[in-house]
């Protein structure tokens, strides 16, 4: 009996930490999700509001293009500065 205990508890200590995993990983990307929004809105704004009227008003491939310029170099540069970190 004490072995089966003993298997359970074990069993029940690596599950439970699996779990902790998860829901780190679960929230860690759930942060990530909001702070891409915020992040989203940000550059929206300007592109609104700095970008489209320098371009004119019917400019709205070029605004596009813009906004997806930026965006890539942003994901371009926290995805190489995070590698760089996680490397070390």
């Amino acid at each position: 009996m004490a072995k089966i205990v003993r298997r359970f508890r074990k069993h029940f200590s690596g599950m439970r930490r699996e779990i902790l995993g998860q829901m780190l990983t679960l929230s860690t990307s759930g942060f990530g999700l909001v702070a891409a929004l915020a992040w989203n809105e940000l550059i929206k704004e300007v592109v609104q509001n700095y970008i489209k009227p320098l371009a004119g008003e019917s400019s709205g491939i070029i605004s596009l293009f813009i906004y997806a310029v930026i965006i890539t170099l942003l994901a371009v540069l926290v995805t190489y500065n995070l590698t760089k970190l996680v490397k070390r």
